[in-house]
């Protein structure tokens, strides 16, 4: 499993994941904001399985 999200990929899924299931928590937006663990997952792992099949990365390629 080789990172292929970058930084600022990475922090806006991070944001985005923690605000939903904040919003969640607080009777907001309902169980849905429960899909908010996505992309707080990719976020902290650094890969997202959408992206292979398209051949994406927003990481920096080392060389």
């Amino acid at each position: 499993m080789k990172a292929n999200v970058g930084t600022i990929d990475r922090t806006i899924r991070v944001v985005l994941g923690l605000g939903l299931i904040a919003a969640t928590l607080m009777g907001a937006i309902g169980p849905w904001g429960w899909l908010g663990l996505v992309p707080l997952a990719t976020g902290v792992f650094r890969f997202c399985p959408v992206y292979l099949p398209f051949g994406i990365r927003t990481c920096a390629v080392k060389r």
